[in-house]
């Protein structure tokens, strides 16, 4: 008799009725991992970031599993996470300009989860530290990460977006200037931006905002602990970090090119009374003070411990290593791009990012996406913004130097069956819905036939259109991208929310 049988209950139920051996609860759990995307091998260009170091993760593993159940809430009870947390702020606070002799000795941070949580945590303290203002704003590109907006909306602080060049990808400082009102408490800058791995004019920027008296926030989340290493190999990575004068606040996540496992990112202040806002404090109830100086109260040790060994264990021999692994990446996967036919860069490689678009109105970029699934390489679809083009995302880690050569054939023969597809062609009456629809007349119900008349619905399915088959691999997406590239932005944010809300119910 089997344990399903003998438990008489489906092996995904979180509480069974008695409860189960360790090696069988491992092994469920590697049986629902079958079917995600994977996370390691060179051939994924999202979400994760590989280093293909040999007994880096069970060194990781082994760390995080030394301080998991170590809480963060007080610092003074455990003074191992505290050690950690300070050394990892000061590993990142000297590779991005702070420390004696740099002009901004006096740099100070914070350990958080993410970079969303640095993000919200810097406009945070950009608003309390304007009292006097009573409808605060940011000045943020329009290529910033999306969490400027989050933090935005979560801290009713109103978002003014700053256009950029189509060509350059980036804003000016007259641009940003221009934003900047006096009710301005922050702007802020990318090194580089996400989407196409451009690094903003920091320098500039960061000028023109102290010259208005506000902060300048650069969001290195992406790129700040890779741009220092290719810039000690010769890369002309323009200045970006404390050595400019000017930048109040720089955000930097371990857990993205330190690979360090998630969640990590430290946020960084020039000086103790730039950061003294982002604290929270309260002592008006009979329980114990509370302090925080993230948004999480109670936190685990595990992450920062893993962190803590990663750096410790790779140091700085091996970060030039890996950064010059991935940029030899990024210029191999750059050729195969332009030597494939109806394809160019949407913006020459500068840091870890690859991003191409199509010149070829017989090659849909979201068949080529689907193409290169099906080839074993997972890319990430970026639609259309205002005069920006659709594109495709490559972020590029050292895992994949060694994949590099498999690429080009592989991304030509891609192009080749998404020519012979044929460019997707929406059904009328969805052309039309995704030309007339308001997101307020999106319903539940709406989106759950559209979800099952595209195949999608199931648990497998993914936030960019992807769907699992039920056998580990996913179903094609131009169809769902090419909807949403048609609809307007806040269309498609209804759209998603409803899927996700979809996706996301309960088992029993």
């Amino acid at each position: 008799m089997s344990d399903d049988q003998d438990n008489g209950q489906d092996t995904g139920r979180a509480l069974p009725e008695r409860g189960l051996p360790a090696e069988r609860v491992l092994g469920d759990i590697g049986a629902l991992r079958a079917g995600d995307r994977p996370t390691h091998g060179g051939r994924l260009f999202a979400y994760v970031y590989d280093p293909a170091v040999p007994g880096l993760d069970e060194l990781a593993a082994a760390a995080h599993a030394s301080s998991a159940h170590v809480n963060g809430l007080d610092p003074t009870a455990f003074p191992s996470l505290l050690a950690m947390e300070n050394a990892l702020v000061g590993a990142a606070s000297r590779l991005l300009g702070g420390g004696a002799g740099t002009g901004a000795p006096d740099v100070v941070g914070s350990v958080t989860s993410g970079g969303t949580e640095s993000l919200i945590l810097a406009v945070k303290a950009a608003r309390d530290a304007r009292p006097d203002v009573a409808a605060p704003r940011i000045a943020v590109p329009v290529t910033a990460h999306a969490a400027f907006a989050k933090a935005a909306h979560y801290l009713r602080v109103v978002l003014d977006p700053v256009p950029v060049d189509p060509v350059t990808l980036r804003p000016s400082a007259a641009a940003v200037a221009a934003a900047i009102g006096p009710d301005t408490v922050l702007v802020a800058c990318s090194a580089p931006s996400y989407a196409h791995g451009v690094v903003d004019p920091v320098a500039e920027i960061a000028a023109v905002a102290a010259e208005a008296g506000v902060r300048c926030h650069v969001d290195a989340c992406f790129g700040g602990w890779t741009l220092p290493w290719l810039r000690r190999l010769g890369e002309p990575v323009p200045p970006f970090d404390f050595t400019v004068a000017g930048v109040t606040s720089i955000s930097v996540d371990l857990h993205k090119y330190a690979y360090a496992p998630k969640g990590v990112s430290v946020l960084l202040h020039r000086t103790p009374a730039l950061r003294a806002p982002q604290f929270f404090a309260y002592a008006d109830w009979p329980g114990y003070t509370m302090v925080n100086p993230v948004i999480a109260s109670t936190r685990s040790g595990g992450p920062i411990a893993a962190a803590y060994a990663t750096l410790r264990h790779l140091g700085e021999d091996g970060y030039l290593r890996l950064a010059a692994a991935t940029r030899d990446a990024v210029a191999g996967l750059a050729d195969a791009v332009r030597g494939t036919d109806g394809l160019r860069l949407l913006a020459e490689p500068e840091s870890t990012v690859v991003c191409f678009t199509s010149t070829d109105p017989t090659l849909d970029l979201f068949v080529l996406v689907d193409e290169l699934t099906a080839r074993g390489w997972h890319t990430q679809p970026q639609l259309s913004y205002a005069d920006l083009p659709a594109s495709v995302h490559l972020t590029v880690t050292a895992a994949v130097a060694p994949r590099v050569a498999e690429f080009g054939p592989d991304l030509a023969d891609a192009a080749a069956a998404a020519r012979a597809a044929g460019p997707v062609k929406l059904p009328a009456e969805l052309t039309a819905l995704a030309a007339t629809l308001t997101p307020d007349a999106l319903t539940p119900e709406l989106v759950a036939g559209l979800a099952a008349a595209l195949g999608l619905g199931g648990p497998g399915a993914g936030l960019d259109g992807t769907a699992a088959d039920g056998a580990g691999g996913f179903a094609p997406d131009a169809t769902v991208n090419a909807l949403l590239d048609a609809a307007p932005p806040a269309l498609r944010e209804r759209l998603l929310v409803e899927f996700v809300g979809l996706l996301q119910r309960p088992t029993y």
